[in-house]
């Protein structure tokens, strides 16, 4: 394995902010109802000093880099004032730079409990914001457990292209208990509508360890699964957006942040139960931050969690596993300067994959056909 350059990985931060107003049945993310139904300034100002402990124990990670992007994830990060968010950026920036023209995005729920009025996150620094809408539908909302209505999250995507937001996200899923397929396409239209610039777009998943696995929701049959997909993405691409992703559709410019992750670069994370990647010069590692806010909050600064080597086999499968999701996938000698590997120890794989038309005949890249993309769990499979 050749010594790596971290230098030449870009570094992104993510923060996790870990309360929500209520959890919803279908999620499986590390959020908590927040105490009391609302989020004291107190417990904003603890938790906000605890990320800045947490952020001083990784600064000799970045190894003289600045910060490429910022994504503020959750719970429900908009439950955090605007107030709080500018004196958090001011701190981090304080410790290390940031790049000129860094992208930072917030994920916010569309209810009126759920954030600040909108302008002021972007006075703080935030240039992107991720709407957590899921769906316009109202019994919809309600069997998933959202507490915002199809009018709210209409409004959200509108006062954020009001507030000067130029980059807007709109998280949608379909395949949701007894959808229709017009009505999952009426998602995606109220959402190009009402000014989404990019949306993510996947497929609702059952989860261990969610009220739904325990109750297992009637899901709409495979057929109608496939004209949603078919369809949906015939609207959008009819409509100027680019699928540069499994679930990501673009009509500005990609996140920068995801676009980093999935070609594998590093990612400083603090907050409960945030999970980080750096590169070392003799290694890949991962960590994870204790789950739970109130043990997080108990131990400032949080330790870092299992700071585990990426084993040299389990490379491959951990590389491909994100480049592949792109489109596009990535340039072929990305995968020598991420990995520290030759990927001549992969011709045979490769080779074999190209031959049966599941990558793209092109030496230079790692990239599906749209047959490898129908596949990729196959495709990936070859690597572990």
């Amino acid at each position: 394995m050749a010594v790596l350059n971290p230098a030449s990985v870009p570094l992104s931060l993510y923060i996790h902010m870990p309360w929500c107003v209520r959890k919803c049945p279908y999620c499986d993310f590390n959020s908590h109802a927040v105490p009391d139904g609302a989020l004291s300034a107190e417990l904003e100002q603890t938790y906000l000093k605890a990320l800045m402990a947490d952020f001083e124990t990784q600064v000799e990670m970045a190894q003289g880099r600045s910060i490429h992007s910022v994504f503020i994830g959750g719970g429900t990060p908009s439950l955090i004032s605007a107030k709080g968010y500018a004196w958090l950026f001011e701190q981090l920036k304080s410790l290390l730079k940031f790049e000129d023209g860094c992208e930072i995005t917030l994920e916010a729920n569309p209810g009126t409990l759920e954030h600040d009025p909108f302008a002021g996150y972007l006075d703080a620094g935030i240039n992107r914001l991720s709407i957590g809408v899921q769906t316009f539908n109202t019994e919809h909302l309600q069997k998933l457990g959202r507490i915002h209505s199809a009018n709210n999250a209409m409004d959200a995507i509108e006062q954020a292209r009001q507030a000067g937001f130029k980059r807007v996200n709109v998280d949608l899923m379909h395949g949701l208990p007894e959808q229709t397929l017009e009505q999952a396409l009426y998602d995606l239209k109220m959402a190009v509508e009402h000014g989404a610039t990019h949306i993510s777009w996947y497929q609702l998943t059952i989860e261990p360890n969610t009220v739904f696995f325990r109750t297992q929701p009637v899901l709409p049959q495979d057929e109608v699964l496939e004209d949603i997909q078919e369809q949906g993405e015939a609207y959008l691409k009819a409509n100027g957006f680019i699928n540069y992703e499994v679930s990501a559709w673009r009509k500005e410019q990609p996140s920068a942040h995801n676009l980093n992750y999935w070609e594998f670069g590093d990612y400083l994370a603090i907050g409960a139960g945030a999970h980080g990647k750096v590169t070392q010069p003799d290694g890949v590692y991962r960590f994870q931050k204790t789950r739970l806010p109130k043990d997080y909050l108990a131990k400032v600064p949080a330790e870092h969690l299992q700071m585990k080597k990426i084993e040299v086999e389990e490379l491959p499968f951990e590389f491909m596993m994100n480049a592949l999701r792109l489109n596009d996938g990535v340039k072929a000698e990305l995968y020598e300067q991420r990995t520290g590997l030759s990927l001549d120890h992969l011709n045979e794989v490769l080779t074999s994959l190209r031959a049966r038309k599941l990558l793209v005949e092109d030496s230079s890249r790692l990239a599906c056909t749209e047959q490898g993309h129908i596949f990729l769990n196959s495709v990936l499979e070859e690597f572990l």
